[in-house]
C-alpha cells in the first residue's frame, strides 16, 4: 500500500503560533476492534501529517497499549484533527 498522501493540516510551529504550557493539549487515538492497521496508518498520515514510521509506530503502542498520544498542540489546532479521526470512525478525543 502506498502511504505518499499530502497533509490536511500543516504543523503548528511552522504557522509560528505560540503555545503557553498551560494551553498545550494531547490528541490520544483510543485502540478498536474495527479498523485495520491500514487504515489507522493512512489516517495518521493524512490527517495528523504523521511519517509512515511514526504512524506505525503509534499503530503498534495504540493495539498494544490501548491508546497512544498521536499529536500535541493547542486545541484550536488539534480539533478539526480529531474531528477528522472521528469522522473516519476511529475513537479521539483531546486531552
Amino acid at each position: 500500500m502506498n502511504f505518499s498522501v499530502k497533509p490536511l493540516w500543516k504543523e503548528e510551529n511552522e504557522v509560528n503560533v505560540m503555545v503557553a504550557e498551560e494551553e498545550k493539549r494531547v490528541l490520544i487515538l483510543h485502540n478498536d476492534d474495527v479498523n485495520t492497521f491500514d487504515f489507522v496508518i493512512e489516517s495518521l498520515i493524512e490527517i495528523c501529517d504523521h511519517t509512515v514510521e511514526q504512524a506505525e509506530q503509534c499503530t503498534w503502542l495504540i493495539h498494544y497499549k490501548g491508546k497512544c498520544d498521536v499529536k500535541s498542540g493547542s486545541f484550536d489546532f488539534l480539533e478539526p484533527m480529531c474531528v477528522e479521526l472521528l469522522h473516519r470512525g476511529l475513537s479521539a478525543e483531546i486531552v
